[in-house]
């Protein structure tokens, strides 16, 4: 469902309609945890993130411009969360395990239909052995499709740092990528 078909169940549940809020969230729900699920790897977390996503998303309707893409809006506050995560899941391992690194937990992929390629598998990956910001910008840009002045609004930077960000991730990717036999997959 597109934004456009979505508009109406976004009026009815910003009235309250519940009926709407569950229709919008079937409609939108893959696509968060998914975003989520990239950028986090934690199942818990995941699960924890996307709940905080549609709790807040309730909570903020009101100030949704519906002359904007709502997907849009909605990413904004997801990638705000897992910000937000992270920052408070680094304060945690610094007082409790200094020792510990976040990306060692291997994420289990429960959703196949993401991974219908070994080579998707691959990128994906690489993808994820990138730092957080690094990957939020390979992930907004690459998976959602957004224009690097879009990230810049999202993630509320400088587009200069955005396109900075883009290059170099681009630039670790090709090294990895060339290092593993795939080179010709990342331009």
């Amino acid at each position: 469902m597109n934004d456009k078909e979505l508009l109406p169940w976004i009026e009815k549940a910003i009235l309250g309609d519940e009926s709407a809020f569950q229709l919008v969230y079937q409609a939108t729900h893959q696509d968060v945890y998914r975003t989520v699920a990239f950028l986090v790897y934690n199942k818990q977390d995941i699960e924890d993130i996307v709940n905080e996503v549609y709790m807040h998303m309730w909570r903020s309707y009101h100030k949704y411009d519906p002359n904007r893409p709502f997907r849009f809006w909605l990413h904004g506050i997801t990638i705000r969360l897992v910000q937000d995560w992270r920052r408070k899941a680094w304060r945690r391992i610094r007082l409790f395990e200094r020792n510990r690194k976040m990306t060692s937990e291997q994420f289990d992929w429960t959703d196949q239909p993401i991974l219908q390629s070994e080579r998707q598998q691959e990128l994906f990956s690489l993808v994820r052995q990138l730092s957080y910001k690094l990957r939020v910008v390979v992930i907004l840009r690459y998976y959602h499709d957004y224009a690097l002045e879009e990230i810049a609004e999202t993630l509320q930077i400088p587009v200069g740092t955005v396109k900075s960000r883009h290059h170099l991730a681009l630039k670790e990717l090709r090294k990895q990528f060339e290092m593993t036999g795939g080179e010709e997959y990342v331009h």
